[in-house]
C-alpha cells in the first residue's frame, strides 16, 4: 500500500471578511481537491478550516507520490521495422533510441488490424511534496475574493494582508512561497489571549495546538458551540433565541474564540414594531433576538464575543450603550413616519426612478393597479382593494425606516397602513407584495396580496424584457429569475387558475411603447415557463417529464403543474414505458407523411381485428376522457389511457400503416392520430423516451 500523510497548508491574514469567509474557505479547499484530482494523486478528505486570521485546509492520508503509470509507445510496424535480411532498419532503430532503450527491448503488438513495435516501460510517479507548491498557489490566486487591496510597498494583492505560511507534510514543511510568504510551521494563536507563534511538530498538532491558544479553527465546531451558547443563555431567561442561520454565520466568521453574552434594552423600545428592532440588532451589532412565551420580542439581546473578558459585565454595559442610540433612532423614525400618512407619499414616487427607461416607481404602482385589479377579479378578490394596495404599495420606500433598512419595505408598509386606518387586507398586501421572499417562504395570504404580488413581478418582467435587459448568464441585475419563480410559486401553491399570457398582454399595454415590443409577450412567457425546469429538479422530477408538459403549448402555471405532477406518476405505470415508445414511433410515422390531421377514422376501411380493437377502445376513450379532461383531472386520465397498451402493440405487430391502399393507409394514420392527440390532451408523453 502506498504511504500516506496528512497535508496542511494555513494562510495567515488579518481579519478576513466575515460574510466572505465561508465561501473563500470552501474555494480554497475545492481549488486544492481539483488540483490534486488532476494530477491523480489519491487522497482521503480534503477539509476547510478558517477562523477570521485564517484559511486552511487539511487533507487526509495524502498519498506522498503519483501512482507510477505503464506507458505503452507504439513504433513502427512490423514489416517497415525489419529489412530483408530480418535486421532492425533505421526506423525501427530510431524508435528504440527515442524511447531510451535498446532494440532488443521493444517487443511485438499482434492485433487484428496489424502487428507494431512497441516499447513498455514504468513512468515513476512525481513526489507530492514537489507538486503541492503550484498546486497551492493556483488555488490561492483562483480564490472569490470580493475586494483587493495592497499593503506597504509591495505589489501583492489579496483581501487583507498576510502574515505567515503553514505548509506541513506530516512532519516536513513543503518549501514554497505563496504571497510573498515563505513556507514553515509556526502558526499564531488568539490575537488577545495567546498573540504569539506556535511551532506545529506536525499535522496532528494543528487543531489541538490551536484549541490551547484559544483559537477554534473547525468553522462547522465554532459554529455549533456558537448555537449552543446562544441556546443557552436563552435558557436561563426562559426564552426562545432567533438564530437567523446567515447571521450565525456571520458571527462565526468574526470570532475566533465565541463567549456568548446577554444584555437589555429600554422596554419602551418595544412600543416599536419589533421587525425595526430586530433589524436593527442584526444589521448593526450582530445580536441574536430573544422572544417570549408568546412570541413577543423581550427587551434582551445576545451578543458573541471574541474574547474571555475577567468583567463580563462591563462588556455587556458596553454593548448595552451602543444598542441604545441605534434603538432610539428607529423609535424616532417610527414616531416622525407617523406623522404623514402612506396616502400623502403618493405624490413623492414620482420623483424616485424605477428603471431610467421605464420610468418613476409612481408609474410602475399604476401599472400594477392595472394588473392587480385584473386580477383580483379573476380569482374572486376585490378590485377596489386591489387598486387600493397598488397605490400604496410602493410608498414606504421613500419613509426614514425603509431608508436607513431597506429590507423592512412592505413590513413597515404594512405596520404604517394599519396606524393609518387602511383597510386590514389592504395593510397586509403591503407586505405580502414581496413574498415570497426567498426559498421556502411563505406565500401571500390574501386575494389582495396574491393579485398584488403577481401584478408587481409581472410589471417587472415584462418592463425589462421590454428594454432588453433580460438576464444572461449569471447576469441578473433586476433578480428577474426570482421574480419568475416567486411568481409561479404564487400561481402554483394558491391553485390560480390564471392564463399567464393574458397577464403578460395586459402588462405590455400598460406601457406606451417599449423597444423590444415584437414577440414580448412569447419571450417573456417561455422565459417564465422555462424557470419550472430548475423548480421541478429539485423536487426530483426528470426533466423528460418538465419536456412532455413543455411541448405542448400551456400558458397556465397551475395547469402547467398539475400536467407534470400526472405525467410523473403515469411514468411510474409499468405500461408507461411501452406507451411512450409507442407515440413516439406514432410522431415519427405523422411527421415522416406530412399528416396533417382533420380526417376521422372509417370503421368500413378496418380490415385487420387488431385496427378494429384499437379504433374501438380510442373511440370509447374520446367519450370516457371528455369529462376528465374538462376536470383538469390528468391524472386519471392517464390511468385510464395506459390500458390502451395492449391494443397499442398488437397494432404494431398485425398491422402495416403504410398499406399499398392509399385509403387504406390514410385511413390507419387517421387512427395512430386519434391515438396521438388523446395522450396530447395531457402532454407529448413521446419525449419520456430519451
Amino acid at each position: 500500500m502506498a504511504e500516506v500523510r496528512d497535508f496542511l497548508v494555513e494562510l495567515g491574514a488579518e481579519e478576513l471578511p466575515p460574510t466572505a469567509l465561508k465561501r473563500l474557505a470552501d474555494a480554497f479547499a475545492e481549488g486544492i481537491r481539483t488540483g490534486l484530482e488532476k494530477a491523480d494523486i489519491p487522497f482521503a478528505e480534503v477539509k476547510a478550516m478558517a477562523s477570521p486570521r485564517r484559511l486552511a485546509v487539511l487533507v487526509k492520508d495524502l498519498a506522498v507520490a503519483q501512482p507510477d503509470r505503464e506507458i505503452q509507445r507504439k513504433g513502427p510496424a512490423l514489416q517497415a521495422a525489419y529489412d530483408a535480411d530480418g535486421n532492425p532498419t533505421k526506423a525501427a532503430e530510431g524508435f528504440a533510441r527515442s524511447c531510451g532503450a535498446e532494440f532488443s527491448q521493444l517487443e511485438k503488438l499482434e492485433t487484428d488490424k496489424g502487428s507494431w513495435l512497441i516499447f513498455n516501460t514504468i513512468e515513476k510517479g512525481t513526489e507530492t511534496a514537489q507538486l503541492l507548491p503550484e498546486l497551492i498557489n493556483k488555488s490561492v490566486n483562483q480564490l472569490p475574493v470580493p475586494k483587493r487591496m495592497r499593503w506597504g510597498s509591495s505589489r501583492i494583492e489579496f483581501s487583507r494582508p498576510v502574515h505567515w505560511l503553514v505548509m506541513l507534510f506530516g512532519s516536513e514543511v513543503i518549501d514554497c512561497e505563496v504571497l510573498g510568504l515563505k513556507s514553515g510551521r509556526s502558526t499564531m494563536g488568539h490575537r488577545y489571549h495567546h498573540n504569539q507563534a506556535i511551532e506545529l511538530a506536525s499535522t496532528a498538532d494543528y487543531v489541538p495546538a490551536l484549541e490551547k491558544a484559544f483559537v477554534l479553527v473547525d468553522m462547522a465546531q465554532r459554529r455549533e458551540a456558537i448555537r449552543a451558547q446562544v441556546l443557552a443563555e436563552a435558557e436561563k431567561l426562559s426564552a426562545t433565541a432567533v438564530i437567523d442561520e446567515d447571521l450565525l454565520d456571520e458571527v462565526n466568521g468574526l470570532v475566533e474564540w465565541p463567549v456568548a453574552l446577554t444584555g437589555t434594552f429600554e422596554e419602551r423600545f418595544l412600543e416599536v414594531p419589533s421587525e425595526c428592532l430586530i433589524s436593527s440588532m442584526k444589521a448593526n451589532q450582530k445580536y441574536f433576538h430573544l422572544l417570549d412565551a408568546n412570541g413577543k420580542l423581550k427587551p434582551n439581546f445576545i451578543t458573541i464575543c471574541n474574547i474571555i473578558s475577567q468583567d463580563p459585565a462591563q462588556v455587556i454595559a458596553g454593548n448595552e450603550k451602543v444598542i441604545r442610540p441605534r434603538l432610539a433612532d428607529a423609535a424616532f423614525f417610527f414616531t416622525t413616519d407617523k406623522k404623514k400618512t402612506l396616502a400623502d407619499r403618493i405624490d413623492s414616487l414620482k420623483t424616485v426612478l424605477f428603471q431610467q427607461q421605464l420610468g418613476s416607481v409612481y408609474a410602475k404602482s399604476q401599472r400594477v393597479s392595472a394588473i392587480a385589479q385584473y386580477i383580483a377579479e379573476q380569482i374572486g378578490g376585490d378590485q377596489a382593494l386591489a387598486a387600493r394596495a397598488a397605490d400604496l404599495s410602493k410608498c414606504d420606500l421613500v419613509s426614514e425606516m425603509v431608508l436607513e433598512f431597506p429590507e423592512l419595505q412592505g413590513i413597515m408598509g404594512y405596520h404604517y397602513a394599519l396606524n393609518d386606518g387602511e383597510n386590514a387586507e389592504v395593510a397586509q398586501a403591503l407586505n405580502e407584495q414581496y413574498m415570497p421572499r426567498f426559498a421556502g417562504d411563505e406565500l401571500p395570504a390574501t386575494k389582495t396580496g396574491m393579485a398584488l404580488a403577481l401584478a408587481d413581478r409581472i410589471d417587472t418582467l415584462t418592463g425589462i424584457f421590454g428594454i432588453g435587459q433580460r438576464p444572461t448568464g449569471d447576469k441578473d441585475p433586476f433578480a428577474l429569475r426570482r421574480a419568475t419563480i416567486g411568481a409561479l410559486s404564487i400561481l402554483v401553491n394558491n391553485q390560480l387558475d390564471l392564463d399567464l399570457k393574458a397577464l403578460i398582454a395586459l402588462s405590455i399595454a400598460q406601457h406606451g411603447e417599449l423597444p423590444k415590443a415584437d414577440g414580448l409577450a412569447d419571450d417573456v412567457l417561455n422565459y417564465m415557463l422555462d424557470r419550472f425546469r430548475a423548480w421541478y429538479q429539485t423536487e426530483g422530477i426528470p426533466a423528460e417529464i418538465f419536456l412532455a408538459v413543455r411541448a405542448r403549448p400551456i400558458s397556465n402555471a397551475y395547469d402547467f403543474d398539475r400536467r407534470v405532477k400526472a405525467v410523473a406518476a403515469f411514468k411510474q405505470l409499468p405500461e408507461a414505458d411501452a406507451l411512450a415508445a409507442a407515440n413516439k414511433r406514432v410522431n415519427n410515422i405523422l411527421s415522416k407523411q406530412n399528416y396533417q390531421g382533420g380526417n376521422s377514422v372509417n370503421e368500413a376501411l378496418l380490415s385487420i381485428e387488431a385496427e378494429k380493437t384499437l379504433a374501438a377502445q380510442v373511440a370509447a376513450k374520446q367519450v370516457e376522457l371528455a369529462p376528465l379532461f374538462a376536470a383538469a383531472d390528468y391524472q386519471a386520465a392517464l390511468n385510464s389511457l395506459a390500458s390502451l397498451r395492449g391494443a397499442v402493440d398488437s397494432f404494431f405487430d398485425d398491422v402495416m400503416v403504410m398499406a399499398d391502399d392509399e385509403q387504406v393507409k390514410n385511413n390507419r394514420l387517421a387512427l395512430l392520430a386519434s391515438l396521438s392527440s388523446l395522450f396530447m390532451e395531457v402532454a407529448d408523453i413521446a419525449q419520456l423516451q430519451q
